[in-house]
């Protein structure tokens, strides 16, 4: 016999269960997007408690989409064994350019990171930072339903020793940091600079440069 009662308790216990172990963590990571990911795969490998907030109700940022709904992505040589590490499949297109499935990045990457020990949460929006001492120390999360339908929620808060701005070219967390917290960010102007025109060769080497 199937009970549906029984369904819905397992279903509900065991996500409040992980959720509130998830509470308090060593890093936060907003947003599950391919970087978002990376990084939290790396950081569980490496034996910390990390946890992921993702707004949307599919993880994978812009990723499956590939280039203009293309779902191909493009590496060179020097990020082919982070894909392999991955187990994603690559071919190579000629010297120092290879050619994967954005869609199997994505799958390989939910994959790795959950079996390393990631907690990722979906449809839930990082909205503020958690400050003690001038020191950012969390977040503060709501649903993401109840943001869209515009009600009048108050959020919660989940503590870490680390937050780690995954949220793309929005730089959202980062923003949030800038504008409320009075202190300055390690950047030249002290703020977000913002974003230049196409140019992926320096556009890489800055975000490298200053990560």
């Amino acid at each position: 016999m199937l009970d549906d009662i029984v369904i819905s308790r397992a279903i509900t216990e065991e996500y409040f269960r992980e959720f509130l172990d998830s509470l308090e963590s060593e890093v936060i990571i907003v947003g599950a997007g391919p970087a978002g990911l990376c990084a939290a795969y790396h950081l569980a490998r490496s034996g910390l408690k990390v946890v992921v907030f993702e707004r949307t109700l599919r993880p994978g940022g812009g990723v499956p989409g590939g280039g203009m709904m293309f779902n191909k992505i493009v590496v060179q040589e020097d990020s082919r064994p982070l894909l392999e590490d991955l187990g994603v499949g690559l071919k190579r297109y000629e010297a120092n350019y290879y050619v994967a499935s954005a869609l199997e990045l994505l799958g390989c990457l939910l994959v790795r990171s959950i079996k390393a020990g990631v907690r990722l949460f979906n449809c839930i929006s990082v909205e503020d930072v958690l400050i003690y001492d001038k020191k950012v120390a969390g977040v503060v999360i709501n649903w993401s339903a109840a943001q869209l339908a515009g009600l009048h929620v108050d959020p919660l808060t989940a503590r870490s020793a680390f937050v780690v701005d995954a949220t793309g070219h929005a730089a959202e967390v980062a923003e949030i940091v800038s504008r409320k917290s009075g202190g300055k960010l390690f950047t030249s102007t002290g703020k977000i600079i913002g974003e230049k025109p196409m140019w992926a060769e320096v556009g890489e080497k800055v975000l490298l440069d200053n990560t």
